[in-house]
């Protein structure tokens, strides 16, 4: 990988550490719709007149239908599930499920693409990988969770199906412009229902959780993202997970009393080394 490559790499791990610790704190007075609108919205705001201003727009034509999938994959779908999980388990145990999303994203890879070879290392690592999500959802699911570890698994899925679609309909249109009107379009679908459902009052410590999630989760992360699916490609890109979710486990214990739990001492490693071996760029 490049020094670009690593930059991009790091900076995007880093930004996409801090949701799940956010998240966390927001839904805790904010229902779910509603933190997506918070998320959206100050994001739409700032984005598209930049967007308009830059010219940015004139790229998507053509690509309507890619922009409205990515949109409701990437965007609308998973941070509601995510949202409305957060409530029930722990930043840390979601932040880990989506670990999962490299192991996803070589199957999704093979399906698209059916002539794709896939290296005995890299189905051995596609084993080991699901071998620690199995024991890292057995050792932490309990009979109230088990359904919301089932939406994070919807959130896995839209993650990972996200990048192809970058980098299969979208990677002749300006990362400015889909992020800009996705975001946009969220907004407005969330609007009515995330009005209706903001409460009277919001604590400080909330406003400023959904101001971080839109300014440095969402403007910041997904520009330098889409970067960086142009440098690496789009599974590889996905393999940010692993840094991400090291920092967001550790936010949790610290600042939320989070547990470290035998899931994490026993899944989290096997996840990380099964997609470290699916991932690896063949020699």
């Amino acid at each position: 990988m490049t020094r670009r490559g690593w930059g991009l790499f790091i900076a995007v791990s880093v930004l996409w550490g801090l949701p799940y610790f956010f998240i966390r704190i927001a839904v805790r007075e904010l229902d779910p719709v509603s933190l997506v609108l918070g998320r959206t919205l100050p994001a739409a705001i700032i984005l598209v007149p930049l967007a308009w201003r830059r010219g940015a727009f004139a790229s998507l034509r053509g690509h309507y239908s890619g922009l409205l999938l990515y949109t409701v994959i990437e965007f609308g779908v998973p941070w509601y599930f995510m949202s409305s999980a957060e409530q029930h388990i722990s930043s840390s145990l979601a932040s880990l499920l989506i670990c999962a999303t490299p192991l996803v994203a070589i199957g999704v890879s093979k399906i698209i693409d059916r002539q794709l070879v896939i290296e005995k290392r890299r189905i051995a690592g596609l084993l080991l990988g699901s071998g620690g999500v199995v024991a890292l959802v057995g050792l932490d699911a309990s009979s109230d969770s088990v359904w919301w570890i089932a939406a994070m698994g919807i959130v896995v899925v839209g993650y990972a199906l996200g990048p192809q679609i970058i980098a299969r309909r979208l990677h002749s249109v300006q990362g400015l412009a889909v992020v800009a009107a996705s975001v946009a379009v969220v907004a407005a679908i969330y609007a009515p229902l995330g009005i209706v459902r903001w409460p009277d009052r919001v604590s400080s410590s909330a406003l400023l959780s959904v101001a971080a999630l839109a300014i440095l989760c969402t403007i910041v992360a997904f520009l330098l993202f889409f970067e960086l699916i142009k440098e690496i490609g789009p599974s590889r890109s996905t393999v940010v997970t692993y840094l991400n979710t090291a920092l967001a486990v550790a936010l949790g214990v610290i600042f939320l009393d989070e547990p470290i739990t035998a899931g994490i001492t026993v899944g989290f490693p096997i996840i990380v080394m099964g997609s470290v071996l699916a991932t690896a760029r063949r020699r």
